[in-house]
């Protein structure tokens, strides 16, 4: 219990060091600075085309800070402020909490710089495994034959992306990523994961090449492998992920699942709690539209996200939403429950199964991923009812809702299968710079019947600036940019 008071008045200390920086930020400076309340927050996700939907403009300002001698700097002490979280990054303070973490959990150990610079070549692009919003994931090898995976992070990272992490150590699963270290060495923060090595889920199952090598056995071995990691993490600790995805899968040598990238999670008062934030973050096609829309998530979020990553693993194709056409749900949601309203599910199944599966399992396998994915949090089941229905034949299953349909000319319900028969690539980016926007654009590159050549061509794309969406069609690739 002191431990825990003190943790909590260190806590109070850091918000009330913000309070006379943001106060001092020179009057010069005619923009606007939002401090938000920051929320918990779990494992930062350092898995690629990571996307976040900010309900407001992101602004990063360098402050000058009167009587010190440089800006950042604060009673001799370096720290790193974020001013949309509210937090500051303070080294010494991170470097205790990880030396008590250390006391209290034995098998979580320190990992001296150097031997990690070693180990990665320094931090060399070769080692590199992925980058997301909030660090690098390096491979490494240490002298005793241990493999392992290294996350650096960002120079701006908040105090809560590494803090929160280190709940990791307690927290014990076969389907969830193991934290074994950690590393404080001046200004760089590492965290020392185990290395999975078969690399991430979207690696094998939106590639023909790779797909092949996931037969049936093996994907249902994966979606009830996810379905047990988010039911221990729901049923145990409240804790909702927030971006369940392929890339945030990583599979061992036996094909096991293990849910990795917690950067965007947080831990509920109850498992029946639902709150609200005015910072989403997600990922675009695996976003639960309450969220995405009003700020609101609970552990039904992440149950969304469970069923459309089921329906990629069936499908092996990849969901995608036209947000500007009025779509909740994704066209992969949309096609496989017009598909299992005529009965042609054979229609939705990865062409690379050819007929090496069994009808009735993934049809029960679809209806639960189409429960999962409904419009309405209440409509779905929780993570037991889930566990329950793929494990049990016996247990009846209700009929998913219709998914609205897209509107300004978007599909009608007649059209079950305008995507049967080919596959897209969607490339989220996200574009920062000095100036104070935040952009994100997405691309997707639709391969033609033949599948032997892209046809190159600009679908869609989406521009967020300052709250102005203009849509961009392949015969012009000029944007209006607002006065």
């Amino acid at each position: 219990m002191a431990d825990e008071l003190g943790a909590a008045q260190h806590e109070i200390d850091m918000y009330i060091r913000l309070i006379p920086l943001i106060a001092l930020v020179d009057g010069s400076n005619n923009r606007r600075v939002t401090v938000t309340e920051g929320e918990p927050s779990m494992v930062p996700s350092c898995s690629d085309h990571h996307t976040r939907f900010p309900s407001r403009v992101v602004e990063f300002i360098d402050l000058h800070v009167q009587g010190a001698a440089k800006p950042g700097e604060i009673a001799g002490k370096s720290v790193t402020v974020d001013l949309q979280e509210g937090k500051i990054m303070d080294i010494e303070a991170v470097l205790k909490l990880c030396i008590h973490t250390e006391k209290n959990y034995p098998g979580f150990r320190r990992f001296d710089f150097f031997q990690i610079m070693e180990a990665t070549d320094g931090f060399s692009e070769k080692r590199k495994l992925g980058k997301g919003g909030f660090g690098t994931v390096y491979k490494g090898h240490l002298h005793d034959g241990l493999t392992v995976a290294m996350k650096r992070f960002d120079a701006d990272a908040a105090i809560f992306d590494f803090k929160t992490e280190l709940q990791l150590v307690s927290i014990h699963h076969g389907n969830l990523i193991k934290l074994l270290g950690w590393c404080i060495h001046e200004k760089e923060r590492i965290l020392v994961y185990e290395y999975i090595q078969k690399g991430s889920l979207d690696r094998t199952i939106f590639r023909k090449t790779k797909g092949a090598l996931l037969n049936w056995s093996k994907r249902l071995q994966i979606i009830k492998g996810i379905a047990e990691g988010l039911l221990y993490l729901h049923k145990h600790y409240w804790i909702v992920h927030r971006d369940l995805k392929p890339n945030n899968i990583l599979l061992d040598l036996d094909t096991n699942p293990r849910i990795a990238d917690f950067g965007s999670a947080v831990t509920l008062v109850s498992d029946v709690a639902e709150e609200h934030t005015g910072r989403v973050v997600g990922t675009s096609g695996y976003i639960a539209p309450e969220y995405a829309s009003q700020g609101i998530y609970s552990l039904k979020t992440d149950v969304f996200s469970f069923g459309v990553l089921v329906l990629e693993i069936i499908s092996g194709r990849r969901n995608f939403t036209m947000e500007l056409q009025g779509d909740t749900v994704g066209n992969l949601v949309r096609d496989a429950w017009h598909m299992w309203r005529d009965e042609k599910l054979h229609e939705l199944v990865d062409p690379a199964l050819s007929d090496g599966y069994d009808s009735p399992v993934i049809i029960r396998c679809t209806q639960v991923a189409l429960l999962c994915a409904q419009e309405d949090p209440a409509d779905r089941p929780t993570m037991t009812d889930v566990t329950a229905m793929l494990n049990s034949e016996s247990i009846l299953l209700s009929d998913p809702k219709e998914p609205t349909e897209l509107t300004n000319g978007g599909a009608s319900a007649d059209s079950s299968s305008s995507y049967t028969g080919q596959s897209s690539k969607t490339i989220d980016i996200t574009i920062t710079s000095s100036a104070p926007v935040s952009t994100r654009i997405r691309i997707i590159v639709d391969r033609d019947l033949t599948g032997e050549k892209y046809n190159q061509q600009l679908l869609y794309s989406r521009i967020d600036i300052d709250g102005c969406k203009k849509m961009i069609d392949s015969s012009s690739l000029c944007i209006g940019i607002p006065k």
